[in-house]
């Protein structure tokens, strides 16, 4: 029976003994001041957001610094001091002497973390936190700390020297720390590192698995601390070779069940997630699909996962693998889960193949070097005639939806029908007659045949087939029969998505602008083998389908719009001439950029697009025009021929269509301010017949190409847009089928630094404005230079001295000097634009560094101050009780010194 009076007196003890002195501050002071250099590091800011991400990767290192300081003492000075025997004939057992100096050194680590805490107030002066998550970590912080503790208390018992103890505890705690980076270490060993085990911690969980790791490090290490400190009553003996050898099996006997019983609590971890609106959480809808399968169609799920995956797949894996398993013990009789360790060149990478899933090579950096990894981790879900097949999980596919998605397409007996139209986009794919080539199917098919039925229509088709859902893209493309069948559909109340854009950036020869491509295009056209095509319904101006709709589209307008969410993504855009790049983000300042109101929209964050359209309802009609999206209130529109001019050369001979897009003159937002509406839904009845019309418009094809896929699987430059989650939620709720909407716009929301996103802004706008100024300068500039050529040709032609042959030659004269001149002038006024602008763009970096930089400085040193202030304060109040326990006629006076 534990005497807790016993237990209570060796805690404050050594609790009291280790603020006793300077050290101990110091120590505190050192681990609050390296904690806080390590979290709010740049890439701290460079991420912008409120978490302490960059401390977790760290602070297992961390650990390795401040528990030894902590436990150095806690043996090592007993038997220094020769106290060790003293304390040990007390009336007290040794497991309550451990355990009252094992609470002490945690009481001591707990205080230190307290002090950390600091790091917690800056994160709330910068932005809003998530406080669940904070809690998790710091819990998380809290019991790595305390399994820790118990090796450098074990390091502390094998010698009487603090500093070997030091030592020797960093070496200890090193163990578990970096068991995951032995080479060629099982996944076993991996999954038995600090890091790996707090992992769920730093995301905001509690893991059972977690809890378990640390509680049996502490056990495990208590127990050779127990063995080490009753050795005294075995050794010296006749049977002391015997006992050493009879604890050091018991301890080995003691690990292998400990990590057993770890790797049987890793592979079911339930957790509990205490981030803001719980998203590592099993949704209801996915539960609702869960407890929707029946044994009569039951669901095979088959995994075929590598063993080892790159660093930055990790976490794909663990959700991917913990989800399943989740499933498989939600899913009831009805949902079967194999999970098949996949490598390279065995049965199981062929039987993979044989369902489509191919491995797919993965770069890394290991250690500075560029490793390549051929990588299985794709998942095929069966049922009795359905089939769904997930090839690959990327970095930023969102694993519970795609998985509850394909669950549910299986588990029904039948599908709905989405037509895709066929037109000169040829998104299901198809032949180019202009090439020669075969044309592969666009992402947006594939993604929608995991829960549709998915089939290419011609316009001729339209009238005699059956669809629940038809998507148009670039409709403008169509002869005026085609339009008029789609005009007739559209009208007869069948539900359409239909997208069109007035310049579609990666593919501008569909422009509607651009007649239809001849067929026999390429070497072909060269060589006199082009046929001509039928020209498009009303010029590529679509003007049937507006007027059915009662809307209003320019087939040649874009929108152009100063908000910038990612600065640096910009730079790379116009690099590749890619200049106008609009954001439908509620931080743009517009109001209701998504409709708050539309299932479609409402649980949207951020749309990219290139180049969009406008729309606008008919003042009269009798339709409802819904908008879905809008751009920013500073957006302008700019027509064809301000953003696009002709490229010539061969790019034109071979059929590209001699376009080229260039940045568009300057004018200020403030002339017109305005949200132009993107997309827009229409419903109702109209016309004569009164026949219902029910579909959606969108301004912008570019937004369902390939690129956001790779954009979204990849996270590339760290972007998260939800441009694929758009196009699939229209079509789900033309469709009537709402039950992924909510689950696929999930998405974590994460706090960003506020404070400093503030102050940014003003200096981004105040930019902004110096370069529409630098802009209007120089094209004033070059308007004055073109006005005085204007002006001296006139004079020449007004001439009547002049005869014409004579007038002809000072004419041209005057027009190449002054073309010499203006070109001069020309490259001078262009050059001071650009340095105008860079040096408003370099004063912007300069002030937002300046802002970040003095963040650091508060964030860095301000924490440590309040351990600081206590330790000096303690400091002399011992002074002052060491001066009050002296006489003081023996007190050395200054006088007398």
């Amino acid at each position: 029976m534990l005497r807790l009076h016993v237990i209570e007196a060796v805690f404050k003890r050594n609790f009291m003994s280790y603020f006793s002195g300077v050290v101990g501050y110091l120590f505190i002071v050192a681990f609050v001041f390296v904690g806080s250099f390590l979290a709010f590091q740049p890439q701290f800011f460079a991420n912008n957001l409120a978490n302490l991400d960059q401390l977790n990767h760290w602070f297992a290192w961390l650990l390795l610094f401040i528990v030894p300081a902590i436990t150095m003492s806690t043996w090592s000075d007993e038997r220094k001091q020769g106290t060790d025997e003293l304390l040990f004939t007390l009336p007290a057992s040794d497991f309550e002497i451990l355990l009252g100096k094992y609470l002490a050194v945690l009481g001591v680590y707990t205080v230190a973390l307290i002090f950390s805490l600091s790091h917690v107030f800056i994160l709330i002066w910068l932005g809003s936190p998530d406080k669940g998550l904070l809690f998790a970590t710091y819990f998380g912080y809290w019991v790595a700390g305390s399994a820790l503790l118990t090796a450098g208390m074990l390091a502390s018992a094998l010698t009487s020297s603090p500093a070997v103890a030091f030592v020797l505890g960093a070496i200890f705690c090193a163990i578990p720390v970096f068991i995951d980076k032995i080479p060629f270490a099982p996944r076993l060993l991996q999954s038995l590192s600090v890091a790996e085990q707090f992992r769920d911690f730093g995301l905001g969980m509690i893991p059972a698995a977690g809890l378990l790791y640390f509680g049996s490090l502490a056990a495990f290490f208590l127990y050779l601390n127990h063995v080490l400190i009753s050795r005294r009553h075995w050794s010296g003996g006749p049977h002391q070779s015997p006992m050493w050898v009879h604890y050091l099996v018991r301890a080995a006997a003691l690990c292998v069940i400990l990590i057993g019983v770890n790797s049987i609590a890793t592979a079911r971890n339930p957790r509990l997630d205490l981030t803001r609106g719980h998203i590592y959480s099993l949704t209801p809808t996915t539960k609702k699909v869960l407890s929707s399968v029946k044994a009569d169609r039951p669901v095979l799920i088959q995994a075929f996962i590598s063993p080892e995956v790159p660093h930055e797949l990790v976490p794909t894996r663990t959700t991917l693998i913990g989800l399943l398993r989740q499933f498989q013990n939600k899913g009831g009789s009805g949902l079967q889960v194999r999970i098949a360790n996949t490598e390279k060149y065995t049965d199981v990478a062929e039987e993979a193949k044989r369902y489509g899933i191919e491995s797919v090579e993965v770069q890394s950096e290991p250690g500075g070097r560029i490793v390549r990894d051929d990588i299985f981790m794709g998942v095929v879900i069966t049922s009795v005639d359905q089939q769904v097949v997930i090839p690959f999980f990327d970095k930023g596919t969102p694993v519970e939806y795609e998985l509850t998605g394909a669950i549910r397409t299986v588990s029904q007996a039948t599908r709905k029908t989405v037509g895709i139209l066929r037109t000169d986009a040829q998104v299901a794919g198809g032949f180019d007659m202009q090439s020669f080539r075969s044309l592969p199917e666009w992402r947006i098919a594939q993604e929608l045949k995991k829960q549709y039925d998915v089939k290419t229509v011609g316009p001729e088709e339209l009238a005699t087939t059956t669809l629940d859902v038809l998507i148009a893209v670039m409709p403008s493309s169509l002869t005026d029969p085609e339009m008029q069948n789609l005009v007739d559909y559209v009208s007869k109340g069948n539900a359409t998505l239909i997208f069109d854009d007035p310049f579609p950036a990666f593919m501008s020869g569909v422009a509607p602008h651009n007649p239809k491509p001849r067929a026999g295009g390429g070497m072909m056209g060269m060589m006199g083998g082009q046929q001509q095509s039928p020209p498009k319904s009303d010029d590529g101006k679509a003007t049937k389908l507006l007027k059915a709709l009662e809307i209003g589209w320019d087939h040649e307008e874009t929108v152009w719009d100063r908000y910038d969410s990612d600065p640096k993504f910009r730079e790379f855009l116009l690099s590749v001439g890619l200049y106008d790049v609009v954001y439908i983000d509620p931080a743009s300042e517009a109001r209701f950029a998504f409709n708050p109101e539309s299932p479609i929209t409402k649980d949207l964050h951020k749309v990219m697009l290139f180049y969009p359209g406008s729309l606008r309802p008919q003042e009269k009609r009798k339709l409802t025009f819904e908008p879905l999206m809008r751009s920013g209130p500073h957006s302008l529109t700019y027509g064809w021929n301000d953003y696009i001019t002709s490229a010539g050369g061969m790019a034109a001979m071979f059929g590209g269509g001699g376009m080229m897009p260039v940045m568009p003159p300057a004018k200020s937002a403030r002339d017109e301010e305005v949200s132009p509406v993107i997309a827009a839904r229409i419903t109702g009845s109209a016309g004569e017949s009164g026949k219902s019309i029910n579909a959606i418009f969108v301004a912008d094809m570019d937004m369902i190409t390939n690129a956001f896929f790779f954009i979204r699987d990849k996270e590339w430059q760290s972007l998260k847009v939800d441009n694929i989650a758009f196009v699939l939620n229209a079509v789900d709720v033309l469709a009537n089928d709402d039950e992924l909407l909510a689950l696929r716009s999930r998405q974590p929301q994460l706090a960003t630094l506020e404070r400093i996103e503030k102050s940014k802004q003003v200096f981004k706008k105040q930019e902004a404005e110096q370069s529409v100024d630098a802009e209007k300068e120089a094209k004033s500039a070059l308007e004055g230079v073109q006005k005085d050529l204007d002006e001296e040709a006139e004079a020449i032609r007004n001439d009547s001295s002049l005869d014409p042959d004579t007038q002809r030659i000072k004419l041209m004269m005057a027009q190449q000097n002054k073309q010499r001149e203006l070109d001069v002038k020309k490259a001078n006024i262009e050059d001071n634009k650009k340095r105008k602008i860079k040096k408003a763009n370099d004063e912007t970096q300069k002030k937002v560094r300046e802002i970040e930089g003095s963040a650091w400085l508060l964030a860095t040193f301000l924490p440590p101050i309040p351990a600081l202030i206590l330790g000096i304060i303690m400091f002399a109040f011992r002074i002052q009780g060491e001066r009050e326990g002296i006489n003081p006629d023996r007190l050395v006076s200054r006088k007398s010194a």
